[in-house]
């Protein structure tokens, strides 16, 4: 059976590496598979990432877009008191992060060596939500270190280091304890 050639585009090898990854429930497989199951040599794939790295950090960064950033369903629009905005924006950041963590532990696995493991590509990840908090609070800074204050005060919520307490049953009791620490400082 003739099967049409697809044109090899970053999406596709991104796309292609997170099925890869489900099917052989391994966090990584290797460049080799990745070319053999798109049909392209090695080098196709160098062509739209400088290195391997490249590549998983860019699997990693959709997957976390996709199963963390993008599952923070949050109406800023409703919020008057900007506070409990900020309350429920990270109460559902780190659940969204919780879950991503329960429903794919290969590609949180992957995305804890990657990036989570190296503080520049993470805080470029973070980025937009670091933005999003500094437009609803009305800081007026251009550094965003108070939103980056902020998430890292939530620490124990976020990363991977901590995520065997995250199913503990004083999950939300920990989370209003830090809370409380900060809300009259944000």
């Amino acid at each position: 059976m003739f099967m049409e050639k697809q044109k090899i585009t970053q999406r596709l090898i991104i796309d292609t590496a997170r099925e890869l990854i489900q099917e052989t429930q391994k966090p990584e497989v290797s460049l080799s598979k990745i070319a053999s199951s798109l049909q392209v040599t090695h080098a196709a794939i160098y062509k739209h990432f400088k290195n391997k790295n490249a590549l998983w950090t860019a699997v990693c960064e959709d997957w976390f877009n996709e199963s963390i950033i993008m599952n923070i369903d949050l109406d800023d629009a409703q919020y008057v008191d900007k506070q409990l905005w900020l309350h429920d924006y990270l109460w559902k950041f780190v659940n969204a992060k919780k879950t991503a963590y329960n429903n794919n532990p290969l590609m949180f696995e992957l995305n804890t060596y990657y990036v989570e493991k190296d503080p520049y590509i993470l805080k470029e990840i973070l980025t937009p939500c670091f933005i999003r908090i500094e437009d609803k609070m009305g800081y007026k800074t251009n550094d965003l270190y108070k939103s980056e204050a902020i998430f890292s005060v939530f620490s124990t919520f976020t990363l991977p280091m901590f995520k065997d307490t995250w199913n503990q049953p004083d999950y939300k009791l920990r989370f209003e304890i830090l809370w409380d620490l900060i809300k009259h400082n944000v």
